[in-house]
C-alpha cells in the first residue's frame, strides 16, 4: 500500500514537473490592448445608462503578433456592480460579424464556462489553443447574462462591433438582431503565447495614439502601422499594445484617469513588457492654456475636465515619474515629442510656448532612453506651430491616414531589439 502510494505521489510530481516544463516553453506577450475607462456623460460616446442586459457583445480585434495559445482579459474595473459572464467565445474573424468555421473556441474561467466579475476587477480567461498569425483578426463574443449597471468601456473603437439580444455567443454568422456597438465594451486585452522569444511595446498616449481621424475598420492608426513594420522586419517578435485614451492627460483625470494613475495597470502589468513609448501632454497643455471664457463654446467642456493651472515643468515632472517607475521594472521608456496644435479651439501662445519647452526637454535632457520626434515629422516647415496640410483630419490636431503613416514610418525600429 505504501509503495503504491509512493508511486502515485511520484507520478503526480512527475506530471507537475512536466506541466511546469511545458509552461516554461511558452512566452506570453500582449498582442492587443484597449485601456479601460469609466463611461462619462458628456465626455465620451458611452453613458452609464447604456442598456446591456441578457445580450451578446461581438467585437473584432487585430493582433499585432501571433502564437499558439491565447487568453482574453475582460474588464469590470469601472463597474459599479458585479458582471455576470454567461458565456464567452473567441474565433478567427470572418466578414461582417461572422467567424471562420472550425475556429470557434469556448473560453473558460478556472475551468468553468461562466463567471461573476466583482466590481472593480478584471477577468482573465484560461489559455486556449488557437494558433494565430501576426496581424490576424479575432472575434470575441461575450454573453452578458445579467444587467450591466455601469459598463467599463474604451470610447474610441475604430473597429465595428455589435450587440445582439440573448446568448448568441456561439453563432457562426453575425448574431441575429445585432446593432452596431460604437465602443469597446468589457474587453481589455488579448495575450498570446509563443515558443519563440517575444517582447511587448506599450504605446501610451491620448487620442492621437487612439487613432482619432483614421479610417474605421482599416487598421490605419500609427501603432497598427508600426506593428506591420515590425512583422515585416522579422527577427525576434515584438508585439504592440495600444494604450491610448482619447482626451487623456498626464497630470489630471479627464477622459480616463490620468497617465500617472493608470501607468501601473495599463503599462507595467503588461505581459512580456520591454518597452513603452510615452506620447502624451497635448491635452494637459490645451486644457490649461485655452482661452478663458465662461460663455464660449469650450467653457463647459473645459470645466468638465477640471484640474488646476499647470506649467511645462509640471508636465516634465510627470514624465520623470513615469520614467522612474518604468526603470524600476527594467523597462526602456521612450519619449515622443508633442505635435503641433495651432488652429484648434484650445490653441494659445502660452500653450505653444509650453509645448516648445516640453519638447526641448524631451529632446535634450537624456531622461528618456530614446526620443521619437513626432513634432519634427508633423510640423509644417512654413509654420512649425501647425501640422502640415493633409496630415491632419481637418481639425489641426488629429492625424489623417497619411499623417499616421508618416509617424509610424519615422520610428527607428532599432529602438526595439
Amino acid at each position: 500500500m505504501l509503495k503504491r502510494l509512493g508511486r502515485t505521489v511520484l507520478a503526480f510530481l512527475a506530471a507537475g514537473i512536466a506541466a511546469s516544463a511545458h509552461g516554461a516553453e511558452l512566452n506570453w506577450a500582449r498582442s492587443w490592448g484597449a485601456s479601460a475607462q469609466a463611461p462619462l456623460t458628456g465626455l465620451g460616446p458611452l453613458s452609464p445608462q447604456i442598456n446591456i442586459s441578457d445580450a451578446t457583445l461581438r467585437q473584432v480585434v487585430r493582433l499585432s503578433g501571433g502564437g499558439k495559445q491565447l487568453r482574453i482579459r475582460f474588464t469590470n474595473e469601472f463597474g459599479t456592480g458585479p458582471l455576470a459572464v454567461g458565456a464567452a467565445h473567441v474565433a478567427l474573424s470572418g466578414p461582417d460579424g461572422a467567424i471562420l468555421g472550425g475556429s470557434d473556441r469556448i473560453l473558460t474561467f478556472a475551468g468553468k464556462t461562466s463567471a461573476t466579475v466583482p466590481a472593480g476587477a478584471p477577468l482573465v480567461s484560461d489559455p486556449v489553443d488557437l494558433p494565430v498569425q501576426p496581424l490576424s483578426k479575432l472575434t470575441i463574443s461575450l454573453y452578458v447574462a445579467g444587467k450591466v449597471e455601469t459598463c467599463t468601456c474604451h470610447g474610441t473603437a475604430v473597429e465595428t462591433g455589435w450587440m445582439a439580444p440573448g446568448d448568441q455567443s456561439a453563432s457562426v454568422a453575425k448574431p441575429s438582431g445585432a446593432a452596431p456597438l460604437p465602443v469597446r465594451a468589457l474587453i481589455a486585452a488579448v495575450d498570446v503565447a509563443s515558443e519563440a522569444p517575444v517582447a511587448s511595446i506599450v504605446m501610451f498616449g491620448d487620442s492621437i495614439t487612439d487613432g482619432v481621424g483614421s479610417t474605421p475598420d482599416a487598421d490605419k492608426r500609427w501603432p497598427d502601422l508600426l506593428a506591420e513594420r515590425l512583422v515585416k522586419r522579422g527577427g525576434p517578435a515584438v508585439y504592440v499594445s495600444n494604450q491610448g485614451i482619447s482626451g487623456n492627460r498626464v497630470l489630471n483625470d479627464g477622459m480616463g484617469v490620468s497617465a500617472l494613475a493608470r501607468f501601473d495597470r495599463d503599462v507595467l502589468s503588461t505581459p512580456g513588457l520591454r518597452y513603452v513609448v510615452v506620447f502624451e501632454g497635448i491635452n494637459d497643455i490645451g486644457m490649461a492654456f485655452a482661452p478663458k471664457s465662461d460663455t464660449g463654446p469650450l467653457a463647459g467642456f473645459i470645466k468638465q475636465f477640471g484640474g488646476g493651472p499647470i506649467t511645462a515643468d509640471d508636465i516634465i515632472a510627470g514624465y520623470r515619474q513615469l520614467i522612474a517607475r518604468a526603470h524600476e521594472r527594467g523597462v526602456k521608456i521612450y519619449g515622443a515629442t508633442i505635435t503641433p496644435y495651432e488652429g484648434t479651439a484650445t490653441a494659445a501662445p502660452a500653450g505653444e510656448a509650453a509645448r516648445q519647452a516640453v519638447n526641448a526637454w524631451i529632446r535634450t535632457s537624456g531622461a528618456f532612453d530614446g526620443v521619437i520626434d513626432f513634432d519634427a515629422v508633423w510640423r509644417d516647415p512654413a509654420k512649425p506651430s501647425q501640422i502640415r496640410d493633409g496630415w491632419h483630419m481637418g481639425d489641426h490636431l488629429h492625424g489623417s491616414d497619411a499623417g499616421y503613416k508618416a509617424l509610424a514610418e519615422s520610428i527607428d525600429l532599432g529602438l526595439f531589439r
